[in-house]
């Protein structure tokens, strides 16, 4: 029998039945992993103020073995509840099953409930592995526990003991498994006829219970489940008999009339479990984030008592960690009420998709993943269990991200010959496909290219460019083409549209369509040989540079507006929709396979939308002269409007220039009239980084407030932690993220 459990459950987990609900199975490891992040910025591996065991705790303390559960003798019937139950575990064998898995442990040993009545499936404990009764005493354990000076009582129910295991592998072997046939799906289905019973058929001693399940070998039920369950009773007769083919699938239990009839206040006591849910989730987090700050008060208050005692020689020898430790809960103490607003906004909205949904009825998981015609599917359910609290882990790793960079410091300084030429105001900067090469345009009618490397690991006193593009007219935008790794396309004052060779450094095309200055381009990155401009003639125009036609610098299409277009963008997984923002203060989003109409508009914004770039393929960011960005969820519209910005960020200063804007793994790069570059984190509506560029006045050499400069340009390198960044003045830095 010990050997039999063991396969059992190892062979269970390794067939992958457990990779079904992945949401619910890493949760809390999840959770834990986020947690312990925060911990270490907060320098607690010193001390053991804040555990991520403590902080858990309230979500697995009330956690029960199915068995201990069912055998608890004050248990009552529910029919409610077990009916509950058993839903749930029907749906994690049909998951199974859908994938061509035999369950084999159908068992209450083998399922975790929480205090909501939340069936998890675990990996049991084997006859082996439970020790013997010597080992284990079968009186209630207790434990004692500080609570605020005093002791308090907690009882620990023992698990299932040896012989209980050993008992329940029994009641739950099928006939044609005592018989020596193969398993299969009607195994299970006979487990679960006796699953089914034990819920319904409480008992109040071990004695009993031996009997019970061994008269149910014989299909013979006790009196009390025929008189006051007849429906169960019957349908877990259906489930037991003793022929396998006679058995129903799990198909037609599904379908059957026991699962899927109405049940009175079914859907308001799943609606107060969720209620129930979301308030302990809500207080575990507001938990966290009150030790914290806690923690952060503690620190300060040992860092006072040190200065104190040492004096300032202390402070100026002080350990790195403590001062990292102190800036990262500074700004977490800073931000707290932020933190905090961001946290409900994240639950709200997913609270509202849930309800849109499943059609606004607070049906739980496990019922909303029923499809149409009453079926249940993995990715449902797995969905399921994601929208109840896989909600969390995204907010906990914007958290993450935003501690993880203190600073930005300066890698580099790119120095060129002509720096007092006052004409050295650069527009744009972009890096070629493999971020080796940067180029930068702006109003001296030129576009440079830098090899980035060569700039930062050479200390010399003037960086030259290898290329050198001339315009006849002062550059506003330029775009690296992501396929042909020489090939670079720019905009410029005059309305023109150029299409250049780096490596041979010629011009390859023009494209005169435009009646006004030309503010922005994009390359598709899904196809490289599409290109889209903007311009203040309040047109978009895409091109393409495989026609022939297009050596003549005919458009293949026009997109009208009623104003200024400053800004366009492709997403990167696709060439068939357009992003582009506007002087009426709104930013539109095209499917450019019908262009009469925008497929979603944004509204928002006060002032001029004078940047858009894509986050993902369903969220982006835009920059407006209102000095804030904004995120936008696209999938979030209503009616093709969306007026509902899922952050507004702000921090910087941006009334009048263009400042730049630039997007690398959720961190949201953006210039400000402080000619300052600040860095914001997709997660949270606070500034992350920023840092300053020093004035430094030509001729003595000292540092000199000056208010006329901005920072006009930014741009990351790929994917890294690495920006470039430009000012007014031409002054170019390579800065990074540490």
């Amino acid at each position: 029998m010990e050997g039999s459990s063991e396969s059992n459950s190892r062979g269970l987990n390794t067939s992958g039945v457990s990779e079904f609900l992945p949401a619910e199975r890493d949760r809390s490891k999840s959770f834990l992993s986020h947690i312990g992040y925060v911990r270490s910025l907060l320098g607690s591996h010193k001390e053991d103020t804040l555990r991520a065991d403590d902080i858990v705790r309230a979500l697995k303390c009330e956690d029960v073995s199915l068995r201990q559960w069912l055998d608890n003798p004050e248990r009552s019937v529910d029919a409610f509840e077990c009916f509950h139950v058993f839903r749930q575990i029907v749906e994690i064998v049909n998951a199974a099953h859908s994938q061509g898995v035999v369950v084999h442990n159908v068992r209450p040993s083998c399922f975790v409930m929480s205090s909501f009545n939340r069936v998890s499936f675990i990996e049991s404990a084997s006859c082996s592995d439970s020790g013997s009764d010597e080992e284990r005493p079968k009186e209630t354990m207790k434990k004692s526990q500080e609570v605020g000076g005093s002791r308090k009582e907690e009882e620990f129910q023992p698990f299932p003991m040896k012989e209980i295991l050993a008992m329940e592998m029994s009641w739950y072997t099928s006939p044609e498994e005592d018989t020596g046939c193969a398993n299969a799906y009607a195994s299970d289905v006979y487990r679960l006829g006796v699953l089914l019973f034990e819920l319904f058929c409480p008992v109040s001693s071990r004695e009993e219970k031996s009997r019970t399940m061994s008269s149910l070998r014989h299909r013979v039920l006790p009196p009390q489940i025929l008189l006051n369950w007849p429906k169960e009773a019957s349908f877990c007769l259906w489930l037991l008999h003793p022929e396998p083919s006679y058995r129903p699938s799990m198909s037609e239990l599904l379908k059957s009339e026991f699962i899927n009839e109405p049940r009175e206040s079914l859907e308001e006591r799943e609606a107060a479990i969720e209620l129930r849910e979301r308030i302990e989730e809500q207080e575990l987090l507001l938990e966290f984030l009150f030790l914290i700050q806690q923690r952060k008060q503690e620190t300060a208050d040992k860092k006072r008592i040190r200065q104190g005692a040492e004096g300032v020689e202390a402070e100026e020898n002080e350990d790195d960690t403590l001062d990292s430790t102190l800036l990262e809960s500074s700004r977490l103490m800073r931000n707290f009420k932020k933190l905090e607003s961001v946290y409900f906004a994240t639950r709200y909205r997913q609270i509202k998709a849930s309800a849109s949904a499943s059609n606004d009825k607070p049906l739980a998981r496990y019922y909303s993943a029923l499809s149409s015609d009453g079926k249940s599917s993995v990715s449902n359910l797995t969905q399921a269990d994601s929208r109840q609290g896989g909600w969390i882990d995204p907010f906990l790793e914007g958290l993450c991200k935003y501690l993880t960079f203190s600073k930005l410091r300066v890698k580099a300084d790119l120095k060129q010959g002509d720096l007092l030429n006052s004409a050295n105001l650069v527009c744009a900067i972009g890096f070629d496909r493999d971020g080796e090469l940067f180029a930068t345009a702006g109003v001296n009618k030129k576009i440079k290219i830098f090899e980035c490397e060569s700039i930062i690991n050479d200390g010399r006193d003037i960086h030259y460019p290898v290329v050198e593009l001339a315009s006849r007219s002062k550059l506003s935008g330029i775009c690296w083409n992501s396929y042909i790794k020489s090939q670079i396309a720019s905009s410029n004052f005059e309305g023109v549209v150029q299409v250049w060779d780096v490596a041979r450094g010629q011009l390859v095309t023009e494209m005169k369509e435009h009646e006004k200055r030309v503010w922005s381009i994009d390359i598709s990155t899904a196809d490289p040989t599409l290109l889209a401009s903007g311009s203040d003639d309040g047109s978009v125009k895409l091109w393409s540079k495989t026609l022939k036609l297009n050596q003549h610098g005919v458009s293949i299409g026009t997109i009208k507006t009623k104003a200024n277009v400053c800004c366009v963008q492709f997403p990167s997984d696709s060439g068939r929709s357009l992003a582009f923002g506007s002087a009426d203060h709104r930013v539109y989003y095209y499917d450019l396979r019908n262009p009469k109409l925008p497929l979603c508009t944004m509204i928002g914004h006060t002032k001029t939308v004078s940047y858009v770039r894509f986050v993902d393929s369903s969220t982006l960011v835009s920059s407006s002269t209102d000095n804030t960005l904004k995120l936008w969820d696209l999938s979030m519209s209503v009616s093709g409007v969306n007026e509902a910005p899922v952050h507004s960020f702000m921090g910087h200063t941006n009334v009048k220039n263009f400042v730049g804007l630039s997007v690398s793994d959720g961190y949201l790069a953006t210039g400000s009239e402080t000619n300052e570059v600040y860095v914001y984190h997709k997660a949270f509506p606070m500034p992350v980084l920023s840092y300053k560029f020093k004035t430094v006045d030509p001729v003595s050499g000292l540092e000199v407030e000056d208010a006329s400069q901005f920072i006009s340009s930014v741009c990351w390198r790929g994917q890294s932690s690495t920006l470039v960044a430009a000012n007014s003045t031409g002054n170019i830095k390579i800065l990074e993220m540490v």
